[in-house]
């Protein structure tokens, strides 16, 4: 199997199965993934993706995080389950025993995480 590119990946195959999630978000979320992988000890938990996530999407995007999130279908932290299983189930990550979209479920308020820190 050729070694995927995912700076140049479209992630057209999944889109084209589930079409909730913008590719875009994949991109975001596999942007998280390496980050991780290159900090730790290759086993990242739910509660690690989405602190990242959250923090990056906040970098990248600031006072627009939610609504650049809820363009692209991300509307709460099930979807970034849903998303990583999407991403398991086309080979681009890994899983291991235990890891479900419903480790994603609870994770945090998505409007109070990305409008939260604009309130005025």
């Amino acid at each position: 199997m050729d070694e995927l590119d995912f700076d140049s990946d479209s992630f057209a195959d999944i889109v084209a199965k589930d079409t909730r999630y913008d590719a875009r978000a994949y991109t975001l979320l596999m942007d998280v993934i390496h980050y991780l992988g290159k900090e730790g000890d290759g086993h990242m938990s739910a509660e690690d993706i989405l602190e990242e996530f959250r923090c990056r999407t906040l970098d990248l995007y600031g006072p627009l995080s939610y609504t650049v999130l809820t363009e692209w279908g991300v509307k709460g932290c099930a979807d970034i389950g849903e998303m990583m299983s999407n991403l398991t189930e086309s080979r681009r990550v890994g899983r291991d025993e235990g890891d479900s979209p419903e480790s994603f479920q609870g994770g945090y308020d998505f409007k109070e995480a990305f409008l939260g820190p604009f309130a005025v």
